[in-house]
């Protein structure tokens, strides 16, 4: 995804250039081994910890393990599953290696005995899987959601951190101009490894939810920022962090966590995903609980290690829940992650949750710092009575901001904290001005700000800035060389009316093209015209190529990185086009739009694109005046913003789009009415751990006779990158048509195949397989005999046979490549076409 390479190209950069040191106290560190102590073999996955800490960790697939702290250690104790729990004296201020081996155990649970140690795991009469099979039974037995109403308030603190500093970086020359820094060194409450804070961010709401109509509201009524984030957009970078860092809620078939969907150990399907063990009864909270474990059978899928500690009262009731993710799961930059909720009962037994820490350590880079990220929140303050005010239910969205929430006084933080900060977290702004005193770090930060935004800023507060960059310069087979220069004003000159534009050049057809832009926006914008909610009026006037059958619509038709094309992209004319555009959108993710536009299309010499009547006369050039109405629903969207574009950052959402245009004739030189209707749906459907289908369907009739330039030419894709909503072996204008229906389907499998491939497991490479096609038709009133223009030799006329593509490939090489092989299924014996091919992608996932 583009925002995850933006984010994470600014971090790998921001860790290679700070300095680094071990905090200033006496370190104990615990190392060693962990064998069975019947067969001696390694055991992965058990669980040490540094008693008189917070310190603890899980043995590796080899059964090694590593601990270090700062704090008064005395114990270090070693706990698995089916093992008999073993503690073992440290000497504190030294490094201890201490290698185990653990006694195998068996434990009684409600008079059931299991022996899970080292024998085969077996679903059938095993015991666990029954005590689980009645979980998953009872789940919801005491769901707040079985309420009518409840409420509840929430504290939120999101910490990322550079993770695990080491005393030879500090030597390293590139370090010696940051050892400022070092007073800003903290210790990790959880892992107890040196930490510094890079960014801060917290978050104080009201939740309300009712039953019926099922409503959820979030109240946001404090926000507070710091770090070296602040350069993206917040708003977005808010909806990012919301989205990879998910509340966790496991009585949910699935997890939605890191843009990714796990296996809830909860799960319909849990007991054919993991292995369960019933382990010991102990004490939590006041309350007799049994600790149940569990596994996933396929290390490398998405599934949990951990513990659930459920009470042995018959309710079956999750006091407390600890999540980890194995070693080897196919999961990119998360070297280790931990998930503790804690849970309470309301007087009627409602299940109430109190707490909810995750710690995520990330690797980026192998070789660079690593990243240390902790969203901790904290709830209380619940009740399950209606709201006074029931008018919020109806507010528009669900999640409203206050408007004053970002400059609550100190005094409100003090009041709504419900969990301390430290003093070195709350310095992060402190270190950021430091930070930029120094020129590398300060010109650093404005290159990575260059390639986030694409535009470059003329000032600190900059009212124009310069861009996109990567259109300065391109290439097509009409122009040629295409150099281009433009920007855009933004909310520093005027927080209502903003301008953008450019001015380009070909050197191969000389020609100057160029476009201008005034926008009122009727609500105030922080920045930038496109922030979300666009409310807004625009006036644009544009002269430039129009490249028949190749529609760009999630990026510039001049982006550098497209201008290396598998055949000659000569299919173009010259279009004049001015148009007034109205857009509104609304938090609950309905839009619509008004668009009346006039354009002048004039045909090019060379190559030929000529616009020739029935009668054989040709016209240099013709007009159309066009209205438009554009209808857009997309409920619980989440994107990432830039100054010209929106990136996805899931696609769960479903997407519903409708648009009509009605050409007018008869206005200035327009000799045409036209009638143009489109209609849309996507949605990606995931299958649990499995992977995830994403399903475009469109469909579009011109019911009217009009130029062949107004009907329908599919999208034809001619570069070597994949890009959506496109046919990668279709040639421009090779076929038009009238009416169409389309779809687009493709399916990521996680490695759900290749993870059960010995050794080809640990590449990490995931499933990918596309199916694409369009059925058109071109009605008789559009025919090649009865058309008002002569078609271009070059096009055929689709028979009943859809065109087709198909596509195998494999993703996630080396976590950021994509290489698929494309079959062209239909139409094969066409003249100058591409049969089949190999495409490539560069984005970054987890």
């Amino acid at each position: 995804m583009a925002k995850n390479i933006k984010i994470t190209l600014y971090i790998v950069i921001v860790c290679l250039l700070l300095p680094v040191k071990v905090y200033a106290q006496q370190t104990t560190v615990v190392t060693g081994i962990v064998t069975d102590s019947l067969t001696h073999e390694p055991l992965s996955y058990v669980s040490v910890f540094l008693k008189g800490t917070q310190v603890g960790g899980m043995t590796d697939e080899s059964g090694k393990y590593s601990l270090r702290t700062t704090g008064n250690c005395t114990e270090v104790v070693f706990s698995s599953l089916g093992y008999v729990e073993k503690s073992v004296p440290v000497r504190k201020g030294i490094t201890n290696h201490i290698d185990v081996a653990l006694l195998s155990a068996s434990y009684t649970v409600k008079e059931v005995v299991i022996t899970p140690g080292k024998e085969k795991y077996r679903r059938k009469g095993n015991p666990a899987v029954e005590f689980v099979k009645k979980m998953i039974a009872h789940r919801d037995d005491y769901s707040p959601k079985k309420q009518d109403f409840y409420q509840y308030d929430e504290y939120e603190k999101l910490t990322l951190a550079l993770n695990d500093f080491s005393e030879e970086q500090k030597k390293k020359w590139l370090f010696k101009k940051f050892q400022f820094i070092f007073d800003y060194v903290d210790t990790s409450e959880v892992s107890g490894k040196p930490i510094l804070t890079v960014s801060i961010k917290e978050k104080v709401a009201k939740n309300y939810y009712r039953k019926d109509p099922h409503t959820e509201k979030k109240f946001v009524t404090g926000i507070k920022r710091a770090g070296i984030d602040e350069m993206f957009n917040q708003e977005s970078l808010q909806q990012f962090y919301d989205e990879v860092f998910k509340e966790v809620d496991i009585y949910n078939n699935d997890v939605n966590i890191m843009l990714n969907r796990f296996v809830s150990p909860l799960s319909n399907i849990g007991p054919s995903f993991y292995k369960y063990y019933l382990l010991d009864t102990l004490d939590v909270n006041g309350e007799k609980c049994v600790d149940l474990g569990f596994v996933p059978f396929n290390s490398e899928s998405f599934g949990f290690t951990g513990h659930l500690y459920v009470t042995l009262d018959s309710t079956y009731f999750v006091k407390k829940i600890k999540l980890n993710v194995p070693k080897d799961i196919n999961l990119n930059y998360v070297s280790n992650m931990a998930i503790n909720q804690e849970y309470s009962r309301a007087k009627d037994g409602t299940r109430i949750k109190e707490k909810d820490d995750m710690i995520v350590e990330f690797q980026l880079v192998p070789g660079t710092q690593g990243l240390y990220a902790r969203r901790l929140t904290s709830y209380n303050n619940y009740e399950f009575s209606p709201p006074e005010d029931m008018s919020l239910f109806s507010k528009e969205g669900s999640v409203i901001v206050e408007d004053d929430a970002e400059v609550k006084p100190d005094a409100y933080w003090a009041d709504n904290r419900q969990v301390p900060i430290k003093s070195k977290e709350n310095a992060v702004d402190k270190l950021l001005v430091k930070l930029r005193s120094v020129p590398v770090f300060y010109y650093t930060e404005k290159i990575i700000s260059i390639l986030v935004s694409g535009y470059i800023e003329t000032a600190k507060d900059s009212k124009f800035d310069i861009g996109p960059m990567n259109t300065t310069i391109s290439g097509n087979g009409v122009e040629g060389a295409r150099f281009r220069v433009g920007g855009l004003t933004t909310a520093n000159l005027s927080p209502n009316w903003f301008t953008r534009g450019y001015v380009a050049y070909g050197t191969r057809d000389k020609k100057f093209k160029y476009s201008a832009e005034v926008e009122y926006s009727f609500n105030k914008k922080k920045y930038h015209a496109r922030e979300f909610p666009i409310h807004s009026l625009k006036v644009s006037h544009t002269y430039d190529l129009n490249q028949l059958g190749q529609h760009y619509l999630y990026t510039n038709k001049d982006n550098i990185f497209l201008s290396l094309k598998r055949m000659k992209d000569d299919r173009s004319v010259y279009e004049r086009k001015s148009e007034i555009n109205y857009l509104r959108e609304h938090e609950s993710g309905f839009s619509y739009g008004l668009n009346a536009r006039y354009m002048t299309e004039y045909a090019t010499a060379s190559p030929q694109v000529e616009f020739i009547l029935q009668n054989g006369t040709r016209l240099r050039q013709y007009s159309q005046a066009e209205a438009e109405i554009k209808l857009r629903y997309a409920p619980n969207e989440k994107f990432y913003q830039t100054k010209t574009t929106r990136y996805p950052i899931t696609k769960d959402a479903p997407i519903f789009t409708l648009s009509h245009t009605v050409g007018i004739k008869g206005i200035f030189d327009s000799k045409y009415n036209v009638n143009h209707t489109e209609l849309g749906i996507q949605k990606r459907f995931w299958f649990s751990a499995f992977g995830y289908t994403d399903i475009l369907i469109k469909a579009g009739k011109v019911w009217d006779k009009a130029p062949y330039p107004m009907l329908i030419i599919p999208n034809a894709n001619l570069s070597y990158t994949i890009r959506e909503e496109s046919y990668e072996l279709m040639n421009p204008m090779e076929f038009i048509n009238d009416e169409y229906v389309s779809w687009d389907l493709t399916y990521w499998a996680n490695g759900a195949l290749l993870n059960r491939i010995p050794l080809i497991k640990y590449l990490k490479l995931r499933e990918v397989v596309a199916f694409r096609g369009l059925y058109g038709n071109l009605t008789k009133k559009n025919s090649p005999e009865n058309s008002i223009f002569i078609f271009p030799k070059e096009t055929q006329l689709m028979s009943k046979m859809p065109y087709m593509e198909a596509s195998v490939g494999l993703d996630n090489i080396f976590t950021v490549l994509r290489i698929d092989y494309v079959w062209r299924l239909t139409y094969r014996n066409l003249p100058n076409i591409s049969k089949s091919g190999v495409r490539i992608a560069l984005h970054f996932n987890f």
